[in-house]
């Protein structure tokens, strides 16, 4: 490719380059005064890089403008620096600035010099001349960077730090590139091709520059992961270089050997950059460099954050299913290059190391009245125990277990803080590269910690309500039983009363084994349904319907009034998903307590029907009823009773036990009138049951 050529791409990547960084400088519209002087410069640079690469088309009107616009962009630049040197500080309202003096009179001299510059362009006054007009241009652009940086404050240089070396390679190249012209009468032409790839290489410093400059209200974020990757390349491609350029040198003087040499050297050199690579310090040591020197905070706060959300919520852990004392070790470790610590927690009155990663220390029990615990809890602080070895007094005196201040690997202590307690604490191992522990690096541990600490605060709440959950269940399912075991009590009462006078009775004494029995296997149910919960032992099964009311009817034997069982030819033969003990006791509940409400001289009526898909099981009595007000707030409410000795369960546990069933136990009634509970069941065989088996 010829000069030409080269000069012309060169000039165009310029021009590309510092048209994109105008357009970031455009999005946010800004009002500050630098910004827009900072845009306006942007803006004069990509019209002179782009009619430096038309002019070497050649363009005829891009010929012409060339010149202004070299003059410009030199004049813009030193305007904007004149504008960054602070103004006096103290003086009264109305006094006399220096400062502000100097800039008036400097805006004066670049505004004669750049006019000079292009009223020599254009009366063809010789090219020593020209040459001397741009070469005094570049010294007043170093003049002015030179004392816009000495007027900055040490604390505000490093925001203009980037600036300053652009602004410096850009001004010093154009002192060298004129004033060799000027030298020799003759412009260099390599250097004159060199000037647009050298002035599109200013575009990343000027960007960092604006970005460390949030009054410039440059809407740019520069991500940490970008520039980590984009140094680890440059390092490595820079690497490469050297080495190809030294096996080149090895090889073309080495001789014979040169070759083998050359192939060794490139092949070791890979190698190396493989090792490299894969170093976790090495790269923990090029992020802390980036962080340090790069950016205004050291951490990048929203990865870090969603970081921390993602480790501590088990998600994005690749596959690895591990428990939340471990994640919580990763998501401290993590953001300050750790390779791994320990994690204790507190159970009764000490603190237990619940978990480890990559943790070579010791795990003593630290009780919760121990002068760590207590300091941690007090204080909140981060130990460091490097710091605290060093420097005890900083530390009001603590005194560390010996397990933990003699273990050479040992870096930080992390309180775990949920409002004012203590949940536990972390011990970090070192990082992987050296790390200042900075008012920053505290912060940060110390909110993943509380974040931390909410997690393990909500995972032991949750373990506290599922234990109080299962015991919630055992003792309903308590009493439940009591409730069967009073009604069984009460069949066995009726049994020895009837026993006085029908003891010699054949008839009567079977009947009476038959319901000692029943008793009996009523009561081991019970047992069973005790030691295994509140559901029953067995799962539901298909039981006839006109079987289940007579065996139930039956068992109340020797109530007054005797119930009476009709069952509709339509559900005779057919069957309904239960557990026939259970459905027994629900039918059986609701005849007693039909009975209780309708005296001996009431009726009770049990009757079976169908309705639809579903078979309909109606227990009648003429007693004295319910009001509207009870049953809609007290019948169904457990340990509500209006009998004497009654639990109040009963009811309850009936609907329960119908609802588990796919099923509605329904109550109408009226004061004085009587009452009808209407059990609804899905008959077997039915489309709804197969769907809801299925």
């Amino acid at each position: 490719m010829d000069p030409r050529s080269l000069g012309i791409l060169g000039f165009g990547a310029a021009a590309l380059a510092w048209l994109a960084l105008a357009g970031l400088l455009t999005v946010r519209r800004t009002a500050d005064a630098t910004g827009r002087l900072l845009l306006a410069a942007v803006a004069v640079q990509v019209a002179w890089a782009g009619t430096m690469a038309l002019a070497l088309v050649p363009v005829g009107p891009a010929v012409a403008l060339a010149g202004i616009f070299e003059a410009l962009r030199g004049a813009c630049w030193i305007v904007l620096l004149l504008r960054l040197i602070p103004s006096s500080a103290g003086l009264a309202a109305g006094a006399d600035d220096p400062i502000e003096r100097t800039r008036r009179t400097g805006l004066v001299l670049v505004t004669a010099l750049a006019a000079a510059s292009i009223a020599v362009d254009f009366l063809d006054s010789g090219l020593h001349l020209v040459f001397t007009t741009k070469t005094v241009m570049a010294v007043a652009g170093l003049v002015c960077l030179e004392q816009a940086y000495r007027n900055t404050p040490h604390a505000r240089r490093w925001a203009l730090k980037f600036m300053a070396i652009a602004l410096a390679a850009m001004f010093g190249f154009d002192l060298l590139m004129y004033s060799d012209a000027m030298l020799y009468a003759r412009m260099n032409a390599a250097w004159w091709v060199t000037r647009g790839f050298a002035n599109a290489l200013l575009v990343p410093l000027m960007a960092i520059a604006a970005a460390r400059n949030p009054q410039w209200k440059l809407d740019i974020g520069v991500s940490r992961e970008v520039v980590f990757h984009s140094a680890a390349l440059f390092v490595a491609g820079a690497y490469l270089v050297l080495v190809a350029g030294g096996g080149y040198y090895i090889r073309y003087f080495g001789g014979a050997w040169g070759e083998i040499a050359q192939t060794l050297i490139v092949f070791a050199a890979l190698v190396g950059l493989l090792a490299a690579v894969a170093s976790g310090a090495i790269r923990a040591r090029l992020r802390v460099f980036l962080s340090k020197h790069f950016f205004s905070y050291r951490f990048d706060y929203r990865n870090e954050w969603l970081r921390l959300t993602r480790t501590l919520s088990g998600a994005g852990t690749d596959g690895e299913s591990q428990d939340l004392p471990s994640r919580v070790i990763r998501a401290l470790a993590q953001p300050v290059e750790s390779p791994g610590g320990a994690l204790w927690l507190r159970e009764g009155g000490a603190y237990r190391c619940v978990a480890a990663a990559n943790y070579r220390g010791s795990r003593p029990m630290i009780d919760a009245d121990a002068p760590l615990a207590d300091f941690l809890r007090d204080r909140e602080w981060v130990i460091d125990v490097n710091e605290w070895r060093a420097h005890r007094e900083r530390y009001d005196g603590l005194s560390l277990p010996g397990e933990l201040h003699t273990q050479d690997s040992a870096w930080l202590i992390v309180p775990l803080m949920l409002e004012r307690e203590l949940v536990g604490f972390a011990i970090l191992e070192r990082p992987l590269a050296p790390l200042p522990l900075d008012w920053e690096v505290r912060d940060l541990l110390k909110t993943a910690a509380r974040q931390a600490a909410s997690y393990v605060g909500v995972q032991r709440a949750v373990e506290e309500l599922v234990q109080a959950r299962q015991f919630e269940s055992f003792n309903r399912m308590s009493a439940f039983v009591v409730h069967d075991l009073k009604n069984l009590v009460a069949q066995l009462a009726l049994m020895t009363k009837n026993a006085q006078r029908h003891r010699d009775n054949p008839e009567f004494q079977a009947d009476m084994l038959d319901t000692v029995r029943n008793v009996m296997e009523r009561m081991q149910g019970l047992l069973l349904q005790l030691r295994a919960g509140a559901r029953p032992v067995e799962a539901a099964a298909p039981v006839p319907l006109a079987q289940v009311l007579a065996h139930a009817v039956a068992a109340k034997r020797g109530l007054r009034p005797e119930p009476e069982v009709a069952v509709d030819e339509t559900v005779a033969q057919r069957s309904v998903l239960a557990h026939r003990d259970r459905l027994e006791r629900v039918i059986g509940h609701l005849v007693q307590n039909a009975a209780e409400a309708s005296g001996p001289s009431g009726m009770i009526c049990v009757r079976a029907r169908r309705d639809g898909a579903d078979a309909l099981i109606e227990v009648e009595d003429n007693g004295k009823g319910m009001s509207d007000e009870f049953m809609r707030s007290r019948l169904f409410r457990p340990f509500v009773s209006t009998k004497a000795h009654g639990m109040g369960i009963g009811t309850f546990e009936s609907r329960e036990y119908v609802r588990e069933l796919g099923g509605s136990l329904e109550v109408s009634s009226r004061e004085g009138a009587g009452t009808v509970f209407t059990i609804r069941l899905p008959l077997v065989g039915d489309e709804r049951t197969l769907v809801s088996g299925a």
